[in-house]
């Protein structure tokens, strides 16, 4: 059975999320610290392999107009990249406001900055992936 796999690529963190084997919920599952390109690519793969992914959902910055930014360009850059070691479909989805949303429910929930910081990209990865499993349905 395949998952998707949710990510949040941030220019310090790659927050990770993976689906259920329904395909139905996206769990957190982890929140990869950069260090550099060849070091993701290792730690992805590993998580790849691990939850048996048969497609990946990125996150894809955008700015209020539907526009591309310079976070999206270095997204994309990533993905470019990232192709080349990772041979498996990519699906982007738009991220504009899964950060802020997940601040919001972490600070409902009396979350402290510190505890925040270290959940935060890997919620907004459950965030892109929920959000688009519910556009496939």
């Amino acid at each position: 059975m395949n998952r998707l796999m949710g990510l949040d690529v941030g220019e310090k963190t790659i927050g990770v999320a993976v689906s259920d084997l329904l395909m139905i919920t996206a769990q957190g599952v982890t929140t990869i610290k950069r260090t550099n390109f060849k070091s993701d690519m290792v730690e992805l793969k590993k998580l790849i392999h691990e939850y048996n992914v048969s497609k990946l959902v990125v996150g894809i910055p955008k700015r209020l107009d539907g526009t591309i930014g310079i976070q999206g360009e270095k997204v994309l850059n990533f993905l470019e990249k990232m192709k080349k070691h990772i041979d498996l479909p990519i699906e982007l989805e738009d991220e504009r406001f899964t950060t802020s949303m997940s601040e919001k429910m972490l600070i409902e929930a009396d979350v402290s900055r510190k505890k925040r910081k270290k959940v935060i990209d890997k919620l907004a990865a459950v965030q892109i992936l929920t959000g688009y499993m519910q556009r496939m349905k």
